[in-house]
């Protein structure tokens, strides 16, 4: 298969800046695959389509403010240090990309406050790095000096707003440096009537790197390779949706997981499954998930899903119908 074959074109305007208003606000074309054919929808209508047996398996892994500005002691230029990875269990030490990379070496320091520094510890290509955080408390600490790590079709900076906004209303272990986008159109009460009309909810986590959203480089899609990315589902959740009737995945990356536990049978680990078409479904049967990039893995995956043919002409109605696209943008539901 060819990239090129999952290009559509998106008019820049299309491209959703802001959250809007309201959580559950969201237009959501509905894709049924079976029957060839979509329907305009909104989100608020998602409890019609969820009934008994049914599991919602959500993504429940916290948005880091992971993007930190400082600089080098004794200078004045900016220096932007972007956490990737925590590669040590105390979340001293991560991978992480830094601008301007040329400037910093091993050794080299970064103080982002008069308590919060990291240290260089080695060098990686395409400006990674690997470093030490320097400060009491972690989490602390990068809630007071880190920013919302908005993608960068976000055109902004980012406000008090998107710390709320940009994190799903059942996050809950941090880790991630991009938001699970297709739970952040959920409020409590929207589950709670999920919940009222006999479906189960499950919890499924995956940290988002940044390997899920990298660009695809090779035309020849099988020879592409995604970054690993850590996961973790509990035995009880499995259960749950193992005994249901209908897995409806609430976004790509909960896709990912379970379908990793499904192949594997574990429930911990790592995995840098790359599903595209031809993959072959071993538990999801519904899927929740926004609008993705051209040419990216999370298009070619929901592609895999619902058929390439059917999901691009969907694109190209999406499109046509102005919905918006992205991270803050609206939603596709696939049954």
């Amino acid at each position: 298969m060819k990239l090129s074959d999952f290009h559509y074109d998106l008019p820049e305007h299309l491209i959703a800046q802001q959250p809007l208003e309201q959580r559950a606000g969201a237009r959501m074309l509905v894709v049924h695959r079976s029957e060839g054919r979509w329907e305009d929808r909104k989100f608020s209508e998602f409890p019609e389509f969820v009934k008994p047996g049914d599991c919602l398996a959500m993504n429940n892994s916290r948005v880091i403010p992971s993007r930190l500005l400082g600089n080098r002691p004794g200078r004045t230029g900016r220096i932007e240090v972007f956490l990737t990875e925590a590669v040590s269990d105390e979340r001293r030490i991560w991978k992480a990309l830094v601008k301007p990379g040329r400037k910093l070496g091993i050794g080299d320091r970064v103080d982002f406050s008069s308590t919060f520094s990291a240290e260089i510890l080695d060098r990686g290509e395409h400006g990674e790095r690997t470093i030490r955080l320097d400060c009491e408390d972690v989490d602390v600490a990068l809630d007071a000096s880190g920013h919302v790590p908005l993608p960068p079709y976000i055109h902004r900076s980012d406000t008090l707003n998107d710390k709320e906004r940009y994190q799903t209303v059942f996050a809950k272990d941090p880790g991630s440096v991009a938001a699970p986008t297709a739970g952040l159109h959920f409020t409590h009460e929207l589950l709670k009537d999920c919940r009222a009309r006999g479906a189960e909810t499950a919890q499924v986590t995956l940290h988002v790197g940044l390997g899920t959203f990298q660009p695809i480089r090779e035309e020849r899609i099988e020879d592409n390779h995604l970054h690993h990315e850590r996961f973790q589902i509990a035995a009880e959740d499995w259960d749950r949706m193992e005994n249901a009737q209908r897995v409806i995945a609430i976004g790509t990356t909960s896709v990912r997981t379970i379908e990793t536990a499904a192949g594997t049978r574990k429930l911990s680990g790592t995995t840098d499954i790359f599903i595209y078409p031809g993959y072959q479904f071993l538990r999801v049967n519904a899927l929740l998930t926004n609008f993705h990039l051209p040419q990216s893995s999370l298009l070619l995956l929901v592609c895999a899903f619902a058929g390439p043919e059917l999901m691009m002409a969907a694109y190209r109605h999406a499109v046509r119908e102005q919905y918006r696209f992205f991270s803050y943008g609206d939603c596709m539901l696939i049954l």
